[in-house]
C-alpha cells in the first residue's frame, strides 16, 4: 500500500493537492492508520512518532504526491461562563479530568459528553452542542512547534 510518512505543515510550500482527505480529531492523532481520500485515493499514514495533523497540513505520499488534510465537524459541547473567573474555574475542572479542551476567548469546547455538562451546568456554565472541527490545546508538554506531540497512554495502540 502506498505511504505517506511526512507531514507538510499549512503554510509551507505545498504542492497543488492530489486528493483529501478529512479527519476527526482522533484520526488527525494518529501515527499509523489506513485513510481513504475523498476522491478514492487509499494510502497508509505511517509516521515514525505521533503528531497532530491540522487543517491545511498536507501528507506527502511516498510517490511524490500530495494529500491536503481537512478537519471533519464533529459533536462537541461549547461551555460559556458569565464571568473569566467562572469560565477558568470550570478550565480547571475540566483538566482536572485530563479532558481534550479547545480554549476560545469566550468559551471552551470539549467532546461531547453528558456527564461532564453536566457538571459544567453545576458550576454555573452555559453549555449548548454544536457541531465543528475540534482542535483542543496540545498539552503542557507539546513544545513550540506547531505538531504537538502526544503523550497519550498508547491509546488506539499507537503510543
Amino acid at each position: 500500500m502506498l505511504r505517506a510518512t511526512e507531514i507538510v505543515v499549512a503554510g509551507d510550500c505545498q504542492p497543488p493537492a492530489a486528493d483529501v482527505v478529512c479527519l476527526d480529531y482522533d484520526h488527525r492523532t494518529r501515527r499509523r492508520i489506513a485513510l481513504r481520500c475523498a476522491g478514492g485515493l487509499e494510502f497508509l499514514l505511517d509516521l515514525a512518532r505521533p503528531q497532530v495533523l491540522r487543517a491545511g497540513d498536507g501528507l506527502r505520499l511516498e510517490d511524490g504526491r500530495f494529500v491536503g488534510v481537512e478537519a471533519a465537524s464533529e459533536p462537541l459541547l461549547e461551555i460559556a461562563c458569565a464571568s473569566p473567573r467562572a469560565l477558568a474555574r470550570v478550565a480547571w475542572h475540566l483538566g482536572n479530568r485530563h479532558l481534550a479542551a479547545e480554549i476560545d476567548t469566550h468559551a471552551i469546547l470539549i467532546r461531547e459528553d453528558h456527564v461532564i455538562a453536566d457538571m459544567a451546568r453545576g458550576l454555573g456554565a452555559t453549555v449548548r452542542r454544536v457541531e465543528r472541527a475540534f482542535s483542543p490545546e496540545g498539552g503542557a508538554y507539546a513544545g513550540a512547534s506547531h505538531h504537538h506531540h502526544h503523550h497519550g497512554h498508547g491509546r488506539n495502540g499507537d503510543g
